[in-house]
């Protein structure tokens, strides 16, 4: 059985840095891509990046290009999102998801919150 588990969110000003983590269980994680999503209030869930899964790989939504980075580790199945220069449109919960090569996202993390301040 799949397990994503995500932490690193919190509070944090305009401007300022988090580091997601999503630790995976359950999986062959080679053979896995891992994505970040996020869903605002009100507002429809939406890709943020992803990564293949050897790390070479990466993809970003434009809204994030350059300010955030995508990250893996695994002997850790370990996933991570380095976020900086972070805004306040970027509040939303943020979850990790994994997909096998050609397959859709089908297994899920339960989500952290992240809010940032003006």
């Amino acid at each position: 059985q799949v397990q994503l588990v995500e932490s690193g969110g919190g509070l944090v000003q305009a401007g300022g840095s988090l580091r997601l983590s999503c630790a995976a269980s359950g999986l062959t994680f080679t053979s896995y891509s891992m994505g970040w999503f996020r869903q605002a209030p009100g507002k429809e869930r939406e890709f943020v990046a992803a990564i293949g899964w050897s790390g070479g790989s990466t993809y970003y939504a434009d809204s994030v290009k350059g300010r955030f980075t995508i990250s893996r580790d695994n002997t850790k199945k370990m996933a991570y999102l380095q976020m900086n220069t972070l805004k306040p449109e970027d509040t939303a919960v943020y979850y990790c998801a994994a997909r096998l090569a050609g397959g859709k996202y089908e297994d899920w993390g339960q989500g952290t919150q992240v809010t940032v301040s003006s």
